[in-house]
């Protein structure tokens, strides 16, 4: 059976993502009691539940903490993608403010000058520390639910089998992605931003893409990024990460990382060198996708 498993932190985005794999044809199952997802699984009939989407959150307490060593049981048999969603404290603290809803572990911390609900996403932290490293992390601090719902399915197409490299541009004016592992600065190449002509465009657009082209900064600094993934990839995936992604950030992250990004992955994939082939590539765009997604 093809199985995702969704966790992270209360606020994050955890019923998108659901809602998300529902409408591509998953069953799903909300707020699962961790003690049953062995035996659901097990029991399960793999031809009528072919494709199944379990969410398991912070509210099973310490049990959670047995999730990494029961996924390792199942994927001997089974076909399972862990997607781990989180988001700033700040962010988290807002969402549940307009929601006016209580935190699932608010029961569980003590009541203490009106910072309970702090209290409670700081316990869940804690509750969830070892489960980020186990599947694809999300940092939702500033996407839309569309954005959300985008990242997604694009997942769906990843081969759960080896390691998937994902590059993320972003701008560091609104912060940096909490799910990112490596990450390189563009803010030391001349910004287009200055040029009236191309402020309004992006890292997507040709002259945009031109005027980065003709900067020798540029170039290396590709290059380099380029040599140093064909050399230490390789020793993430004898680590046996299933997931790597690569950060690019530029102060808004419009014209200098998008380029940046979009690059790196036309290098890897066009690549001779065995290092890239069997990889799954992705790329995104935080802060483009999340403006097309409130187009939408």
């Amino acid at each position: 059976m093809k199985i995702f498993v969704i966790t992270g932190t209360s606020g994050s985005g955890k019923s998108v993502a659901i809602r998300a794999l529902e409408d591509a044809g998953y069953d799903c199952i909300d707020n699962l009691p961790l003690h049953l997802l062995e035996n659901l699984i097990q029991g399960a009939n793999p031809n009528n539940n072919s494709r199944l989407a379990i969410a398991i959150d912070g509210r099973q307490g310490t049990s959670i903490q047995q999730l990494p060593s029961i996924i390792s049981k199942l994927k001997i048999e089974h076909d399972i993608t862990v997607l781990f969603l989180d988001a700033s404290t700040e962010t988290l603290v807002n969402r549940f403010s307009e929601t006016r809803r209580r935190h699932p572990l608010s029961s569980m911390t003590s009541e203490n000058s009106g910072k309970s609900l702090i209290e409670a996403i700081n316990l869940e932290r804690e509750l969830l520390l070892d489960l980020a490293s186990i599947g694809h992390h999300i940092d939702t601090s500033n996407l839309s639910s569309n954005t959300l719902k985008a990242w997604v399915i694009d997942l769906l197409q990843v081969n759960s089998q080896g390691l998937t490299l994902l590059f993320e541009s972003f701008g560091y004016k609104n912060g940096i992605p909490q799910d990112v592992d490596i990450m390189f600065d563009m803010r030391c190449i001349p910004n287009p931003y200055y040029d009236k002509l191309l402020r309004p465009l992006t890292g997507n657009d040709l002259p945009v893409i031109e005027y980065l082209r003709s900067q020798r900064l540029f170039s290396d600094l590709k290059i380099d990024i380029f040599k140093f993934l064909a050399l230490w990839v390789p020793k993430y995936q004898v680590d046996g990460r299933s997931y790597l992604t690569i950060g690019i950030g530029c102060t808004g992250g419009q014209h200098r990382s998008i380029a940046m990004v979009n690059e790196l992955f036309d290098l890897c994939i066009h690549s001779p060198s065995d290092t890239f082939k069997p990889l799954t590539l992705l790329k995104r765009h935080r802060e483009l996708d999340r403006i097309l997604s409130t187009k939408s």
